[in-house]
């Protein structure tokens, strides 16, 4: 193990491991907790990037990054709950609900907490765990499928965005509370968006609409995410 040169309190010089040295580089502190959790976290920040590679400026969330993490998670004994954290604009539709699909299927409890903001193909992500939250002042925003730029051969692309914009719409109707109607009614809303169409929910606006289970932070969320892994215990025992 490489050691780095260092001074202690008193003027002595004393050794410190190289790993020591890249946590205070990146985190400002020599040491960070390392609890033994049964509960294991996935952030989806930024952008999800699907197919095409974002500029290195953005902010993204590789879909092919999640995926081996949830299968991981899936097979690991020692981990009996999933908390997924969101702050996304939304991005790639079909890696979004690649995401979606594989958290849903999952065996082990699960639970989300929207942060900042979970729009677009992140509202699937959201309601895809088996409870969702949403802080105060988070935000939602529900709008349709849409392309930018020349489109070619607009009867097949519309066709195409149409049977895409009724996937999405089935899984989010089939894990959360909010009707179709409602669902389709806050899509196309001309009212609130001043370029484009849609409907922005805000914390307990979405939990009015049945989109979210409730609002909350990150202590209820664990909280409940517990609950859920002791109710899953009981139902193994008998």
């Amino acid at each position: 193990m490489l050691f780095f040169s260092n001074m202690d309190n008193e003027g002595n010089e004393k050794s410190m491991p190289a790993p020591t040295v890249g946590t205070l580089q990146q985190l400002g502190q020599l040491e960070i907790p390392k609890p033994e959790s049964n509960i294991h976290c996935i952030t989806i920040v930024g952008q999800i990037e699907g197919h095409i590679i974002l500029p290195p400026q953005n902010k993204t969330t590789k879909y092919e990054h999640i995926i081996p993490q949830l299968v991981a998670i899936e097979q690991n004994p020692k981990i009996e709950g999933l908390l997924i954290i969101l702050n996304t604009i939304g991005g790639d539709v079909e890696a979004g609900l690649a995401l979606a699909e594989m958290i849903a299927s999952m065996t082990k409890p699960t639970v989300s907490l929207v942060l900042g903001g979970g729009h677009s193909i992140g509202v699937p992500i959201a309601v895809a765990s088996n409870y969702s939250f949403i802080a105060e002042t988070a935000t939602m925003t529900i709008h349709p499928i849409r392309l930018t730029g020349l489109v070619i051969g607009v009867p097949q692309t519309f066709e195409y965005l149409d049977k895409m914009q009724d996937r999405v719409i089935k899984f989010v109707v089939q894990h959360s509370k909010i009707e179709e109607e409602t669902l389709r009614k806050l899509m196309f809303n001309t009212g609130q968006l001043a370029r484009d169409i849609g409907t922005v929910l805000v914390g307990a606006d979405a939990v009015r609409y049945g989109l979210i289970d409730e609002v909350g932070g990150l202590g209820e969320a664990v909280k409940k995410l517990e609950e859920l892994i002791n109710e899953r215990k009981k139902n193994v025992q008998q």
